[in-house]
Parts: structure tokens; C-alpha cells; sequence
């Protein structure tokens, strides 16, 4: 009963703060991580035929900067996760960055978002993570240095930042960053009135867990499915809500009742490997389409815990971007093709009804691949560095996760990264899926009905 009360005292509180908004702004991430990608002059005419109200870019790019000139397009721009231990050491490096790469564009280009690294703590080493806010104190202040008052400063994290998801109401931050990174955050956007921004993706669990989690509750399609909190009461209609409100809860835990939540990025693929699921045209644009629906319909829904909250947002992406490494499915994200055609048809305003679309092609690949068993292992193309960090963090888990990969057990050989990564995370999924856990490893894993199991060594699998 304590956490229902004091979560209704903060919702009155918060309430007076978003009561002035109509409705969110939708916007689009712009990666460019394909080598078969428009120029940037053709890219910002398709991001304004989509009606897009803003774009995250996850660079300073000068020829985009310079692209989104005068388009009345709210532009989101990002400091590179390796930069972050040396500006938070250093204010004159953090006022030659604001220099080079904000000045000489704004006002002209509407940059209102200063993103300081991107989902850190999904990337090791944890090193970086402790100077991420001391990090965003040095770039607010040479914003003020400068005059440009109006850039919020942020950081997105992915639904990784939290131990506990489940249900909403026991949402959790992690407890190796709660309190020496997740509280500072916290008190740094609210005292600049900045946004938590959080990478939110139903697509994750539901297809780590295809059997328990409804498709049309992932996908936000009516459905008879809800879910209602234990402890709360509070009933959920969509998987959305459900991770967006756990992150609110883990706030208020820490004393933040009133922090806002931004949509750093949500999507779901149109595309995938043979062996994942779901990752097709029709669920993508379906996720999408009705994604804009609930984030523009006037006056607002918000959540559950948060009713009639702004949700201001970022679809990823405007391009399925062919160099992404991973699995499959982090290269089919695009609401586009590489050549500007469009996956699938879409309206960022909400006005588009159904019936004005083209029909869609027959949804395939969802129903999960039965009698099987399923290992998660290194995808093809991960990056050597961020493995190294996420073996790691796999070892850090569960009961005995990495026992066989120690010297002179039994799956120790072949001594190499990938092949003790690959038995970790799998070892990881099969300990941990039932409490949430993915294969996913921030586009490090990949699942797979090949099982790489080599003599004695068996790897730990889970069967659909």
C-alpha cells in the first residue's frame, strides 16, 4: 500500500507538469551505418515527406547539420561513448566540442538535444560509466558558455539499467549503478529539467519469450490480453507501457517521482535471420503505425502510472543500414530501403487512417520454431572490444554461468573469445530467460538452431 500512495502523491505532482502539452512529437533516428545510404540533402526531403518532427543523429555530422537547416526539424545530436572519461576530466575539451560541433550550426539548425554517449551501460568498460554525469555537467556548462541555454542535456540508456522489470510496480535499477550513477543522473536532469531518455524495444522480450507474451500485446494491437499489477491494480492493455512504467517506478524509487521519461528509440524489425522470429514487414509496420497512434492521439493516454504523460519519441530508423553488426534484425530496422523507397507506408502525424495504406504482405516467421533447441552465440561482425566487456557481465550472472569455460574444464578449449563468449551467453539465456533475460547482448548475440557443442563440452540451451 506504501508504494500505491506514494505513487499517487507523485502523479499529482506530475500531472500539473504536463498538462499544458497536446500531444508528442515523433520523431525518427537517422543512423548511418550502411554503405549504400542517399546523401544527407536527399535524406532530410524523406525524413520531411514522413512528417517527422525530429531527428536523432548519433554524430555531429556537419553536411547533415548543414541539411537541416531552416526545416523547423528538432535535431538530437550525440557525443561519442570514447569521449566521455576524457571531458569529464576536462572543461576546456568539453568547450572545444560544444565549439566545433554545436555553434557553428545552431540556431539554423534546430538542435535542441545534447545526447552524451549512447546506452553506456550496454558497453563496457564500466569505467566509463562513473564519469558519464560528470561528463554532462561539463557539457551543460559550456552550453550556458556559449549562450545556448535551450539544448537539454541526456543520456540514453537501454532497459538493461534495470535488475527488475517485473511486475512494473517492481521495477529496479541495477544495483552495481543505482546509487553511484543512476541517482546523480536522476538529480542532473531534474535540476536542468532535462528527460531520462530510455531505449524501449517490446520486440526483445517478446521474442525471447514467444510462448507467455501475447503478439498482439507486443505489437499494441487490440486484444483481450491485459495484465494487471499485483500491487498496483493498475492494468496494462500493451507490452510498451508495461517497461515504460517499470522505469518509472524505478525512479520513484530513488526519490525521482517526477522525472520525464523521452523515447530514445522503439521499433521492430521488418526483417531477421532464419533462425529468430517475428521480424517481418507486417509486424513492423504494425508496431509502428500504431506506435504513432497512442503517441499522438490528443489529449495524450501516457501509462497506466502516468495518464495524460507526453511521451516524446524517436522510431528507429529511417534506413535498414546494412553494415550494423549483429543479428539479422539489427540491419532490417529501416522504415526505408537504402535507395528512399519505403518499407512500408507510415504517417509520423496520425492523421493516416488504416484503410488509406496499401494492404500489407502476409505476416511470417512468428510462431517460434518448436521441438527445438536454441543456443545464443556470438553474432557474425561483433565487435571484439564490447565482447570482452559482455562476457564479462554474462560470467557475473546467474548460478556457476561460466564454470565450464574455466581453465581445464571441460569446455575451457578452444581458448578464444568468441567461443567462451558464445558459451556464456548461452549459458546466460537458458539460467536466466524465464526472469527476462534475452539473447541479445546489446547486438552482440544472435539465437541459432545449430548447436555448437564440441566433444564433451555441451552448451546450455533453451527449448521451445
Amino acid at each position: 500500500m506504501q508504494i500505491i500512495a506514494m505513487f499517487l502523491a507523485s502523479f499529482l505532482c506530475f500531472a500539473s507538469l504536463t498538462s499544458a502539452h497536446n500531444s508528442a512529437k515523433v520523431g525518427i533516428c537517422y543512423g548511418q551505418l550502411g554503405n549504400n545510404l542517399p546523401k544527407p540533402s536527399k535524406s532530410t526531403q524523406l525524413i520531411k515527406n514522413l512528417k517527422a518532427k525530429r531527428v536523432k543523429l548519433y554524430d555531429t555530422n556537419p553536411e547533415i547539420l548543414k541539411a537541416l537547416q531552416k526545416t523547423n526539424i528538432q535535431v538530437s545530436i550525440m557525443v561519442p561513448n570514447n569521449l566521455i572519461t576524457n571531458i569529464s576530466t576536462n572543461q576546456t575539451l568539453s568547450n572545444t566540442w560544444v565549439s566545433t560541433n554545436v555553434v557553428p550550426f545552431y540556431p539554423q539548425t534546430m538542435i535542441r538535444y545534447l545526447l552524451v554517449g549512447n546506452e553506456i551501460l550496454s558497453n563496457p568498460p564500466n569505467t566509463t560509466w562513473f564519469n558519464l554525469v560528470p561528463a554532462m555537467r561539463k557539457i551543460k556548462y559550456s552550453l550556458k558558455k556559449f549562450g545556448l541555454k535551450k539544448i537539454k542535456v541526456g543520456t540514453p540508456l537501454a532497459m538493461d539499467c534495470l535488475e527488475s522489470s517485473f511486475p512494473p510496480s517492481n521495477g529496479t535499477f541495477r544495483s552495481d549503478v543505482k546509487n553511484t550513477l543512476i541517482k546523480p543522473l536522476l538529480s542532473f536532469l531534474n535540476k536542468t529539467k532535462s528527460f531520462f531518455f530510455i531505449d524501449v524495444y517490446p520486440f526483445f522480450p517478446w521474442s525471447s519469450e514467444p510462448k507467455s507474451i501475447d503478439l498482439n500485446y507486443a505489437l499494441m494491437n487490440p486484444t483481450n490480453v491485459t495484465y494487471k499489477d499485483p500491487s498496483t491494480n493498475l492494468t496494462y492493455t500493451n507490452l510498451l507501457d508495461q517497461m515504460l512504467d517499470s522505469v518509472y517506478f524505478a525512479m520513484l524509487k530513488l526519490g525521482y517521482p517526477n522525472t520525464r521519461l523521452f523515447i530514445g528509440e522503439t521499433g521492430w524489425p521488418n526483417g531477421c535471420d532464419i533462425d529468430q522470429i517475428g521480424g517481418n514487414i507486417y509486424n513492423a509496420a504494425t508496431y509502428n503505425r500504431n506506435l504513432i497512434k497512442k503517441l499522438t492521439t490528443k489529449p495524450p493516454l501516457g501509462t497506466p502510472a502516468r495518464p495524460g504523460t507526453i511521451l516524446p519519441s524517436f522510431i528507429f530508423a529511417l534506413y535498414n543500414e546494412n553494415q550494423k553488426a549483429g543479428p539479422g534484425t539489427e540491419r532490417h530496422f529501416g522504415l526505408l530501403y537504402p535507395n528512399g523507397t519505403s518499407v512500408y507506408e507510415t504517417d509520423f502525424s496520425g492523421k493516416a487512417k488504416e484503410s488509406e495504406y496499401k494492404p500489407l504482405p502476409k505476416p511470417t516467421n512468428n510462431e517460434p520454431l518448436k521441438g527445438v533447441k536454441i543456443f545464443c552465440v556470438v553474432a557474425e561482425g561483433a565487435n571484439r572490444t564490447e565482447l570482452a566487456g559482455a562476457l564479462g557481465y554474462a560470467c557475473g550472472q546467474g548460478n556457476g554461468t561460466c564454470n565450464a569455460i574455466q581453465p581445464g574444464k571441460k569446455c575451457y578449449k578452444p581458448n578464444s573469445l568468441v567461443w567462451h563468449a558464445s558459451y556464456a551467453f548461452s549459458s546466460y539465456w537458458s539460467q536466466l530467460r524465464s526472469t527476462g533475460a534475452s539473447c541479445y547482448f546489446n547486438g552482440l548475440a544472435t539465437q541459432t538452431t545449430k548447436d555448437p557443442s564440441y566433444g564433451s563440452c555441451k552448451f546450455p540451451s533453451v527449448n521451445f
